[in-house]
């Protein structure tokens, strides 16, 4: 930011990942309300054929959990709807596409309006669907954990493994 800087108005962007093509549907709104997520889910289910079920990955914010909301969701059973845990937006994979936008297209942008920003969002959105692949979230695949047995006990004499005292290190 500089000593002369001026915002201009924000807007809130709901973004759907189809991970099996790697687009994104998504819509603009000037205020993040029950009123206008369920505004965008009606636009998912337009969307979506509807032999398809639906996955929804959203956090904790309220506006998810509205009691028009669940209506809607018990009105669709097609519709699944998955709550990341607090502290753990990284796990769903339209934080990474969303990181992806903000980098690319909008940090370090100077936009004189609101509509101007929603214009470069919407550009950004029509390139990254022009060449949409199957979504990894990754270039690398993600490693499973190791099992237990792939640890040895570092200190003589402690053989729990549930003991919290205990300290084990991985085997190499």
């Amino acid at each position: 930011m500089t000593h002369d800087y001026r915002r201009h108005g924000t807007t809130t962007l709901f973004a759907a990942l189809d991970t099996a093509k790697g687009k994104v549907l998504t819509q603009c709104r000037q205020r993040h309300r029950h009123q206008e997520y369920l505004a965008f889910l009606t636009e998912i289910e337009k969307n979506v054929p509807e032999t398809l079920e639906v996955h929804i990955i959203v956090d904790n914010y309220a506006t998810h959990k509205h009691p028009r909301a669940k209506r809607w969701f018990a009105a669709r059973p097609r519709f699944h709807v998955h709550f990341t845990p607090t502290y753990a937006s990284w796990l769903n994979q339209v934080e990474i596409w969303f990181n992806r936008i903000t980098q690319q297209a909008i940090r370090r942008g100077t936009f004189r309006s609101v509509k101007e920003l929603v214009e470069k969002i919407d550009q950004y959105v029509r390139a990254s669907n022009t060449h949409a692949q199957p979504w990894s979230g990754s270039p690398r695949p993600i490693r499973s954990l190791p099992k237990s047995s792939d640890y040895v006990n570092v200190f003589p004499g402690r053989h729990n493994r549930h003991d919290p005292s205990s300290a084990y290190a991985r085997r190499v």
